[in-house]
């Protein structure tokens, strides 16, 4: 039997408390499906900083680029946010994602029914909301040079950052969309703002150029300050949505409310030759780490998505998202959950053990 080598990056704030969690689940779910798995922990973020003064030791780096996955937790703090940029947890992420050229970055969004009145929005407009967020990477804005802050000859300070795209890095992502879009309700919204942004107006045109090759699939295009309106108005109009790392990442965190909690969201970042990067879309919360009050729940859906992408073992995959769902279903809530009286609150501990009695 082949073993899986699978590297851990605990982080910062909740990172450990949800890893714990996690890989007690993962425990259970490879001894029950027969499955042989190795773990492997490294630093990463803050937790690095502290040990060895960078964000991403080269250690962790290598280890990453040899496992079979890599499952994040978390990073970040605020006592981090007067480092140089280069010595910040966040650089550490840009970085690991470069490395390992993760280009796509893909979020599902889906109502689990037994959550639809934990969602801020009327029941009758979340009801059966399943989308996904396809994301670029490892370009734009993020990523994009020149970049910097300069005196100005007014005498004041100037800070810049550029928003760049190549042809090529826009069809890349686009396949993924629309091959995504393939296996579902077969649409795609690229979302963009090709009305004030040239770099949006060749996103525009190489989408629909990458269209053409898929005459099956239901092409729309949305500027991103309506698809923001969109998502909330009606969110059930969207399959699979498409677009750049800047717009990805705030239209991500606006879908993740739809489901209640950004608690509640895993994703993936992949690439075309290196491991997959599996994360849950929240933060650090440095504010709750240490209490018990983390909802571990979009982790362990995160570590489910690599059982199911990564490492092809789909039955272990199912086996975990039924468990939760059975275990949200008998009323048991982390404190970003809990919408009513009637329900069970428990801690970030207590609802992994819940999913292991269900698994």
């Amino acid at each position: 039997m082949a073993s899986h080598k699978i590297v851990l990056l605990s982080g910062d704030g909740i990172g450990p408390e949800i890893t714990r969690v996690t890989k007690e689940i993962l425990q259970v779910i490879t001894e029950k499906h027969k499955l042989s798995v190795a773990f492997v922990e490294k630093p990463f973020g803050g937790k690095a900083i502290e040990l060895s003064d960078t964000p991403l030791p080269e250690e962790t780096l290598q280890a990453c680029k040899n496992s079979d996955a890599i499952l994040l937790a978390a990073i970040g703090d605020p006592k981090y946010d007067d480092f140089p940029r280069e010595k910040r947890p966040e650089t550490g992420l840009l970085k690991l994602r470069s490395e390992l050229e993760l280009f796509s970055n893909i979020r599902p969004v889906k109502i689990r029914e037994a959550l639809i009145d934990s969602s801020s929005l009327k029941k009758e407009i979340v009801n059966n909301v399943d989308l996904i967020v396809v994301r670029e990477l490892t370009g734009g804005i993020y990523f994009g040079q020149p970049k910097g802050r300069i005196i100005s000859e007014e005498g004041g300070e100037r800070a810049f950052n550029t928003m760049t795209y190549s042809s090529d890095e826009i069809d890349r992502i686009s396949k993924i969309a629309f091959e995504l879009a393939r296996e579902r309700r077969q649409k795609v919204c690229s979302i963009d703002k090709a009305n004030v942004l040239d770099v949006s107006q060749l996103w525009r045109e190489r989408v629909n150029k990458i269209s053409d090759q898929y005459k099956n699939i239901a092409l729309s295009h949305q500027y991103v300050d309506n698809a923001a309106m969109q998502l909330i108005r009606e969110p059930r109009q969207f399959d699979v949505i498409l677009t750049s790392n800047l717009f990805g990442d705030i239209i991500s965190d606006e879908a993740a409310m739809l489901t209640g909690s950004i608690g509640m969201l895993p994703s993936a970042s992949l690439g075309l030759h290196n491991p997959g990067l599996f994360e849950p879309v929240h933060g650090s919360a440095p504010d709750i780490a240490g209490k018990d009050l983390a909802n571990p729940i979009a982790m362990i859906l995160s570590a489910a998505m690599m059982l199911r992408i990564a490492l092809k073992e789909t039955d272990a995959a199912k086996n975990i998202e039924n468990a939760i769902d059975k275990a949200l279903e008998k009323g048991f809530r982390t404190i970003d959950l809990k919408s009513d009286s009637s329900q069970k609150l428990c801690g970030c501990r207590e609802m992994g053990q819940r999913i292991i009695a269900e698994i």
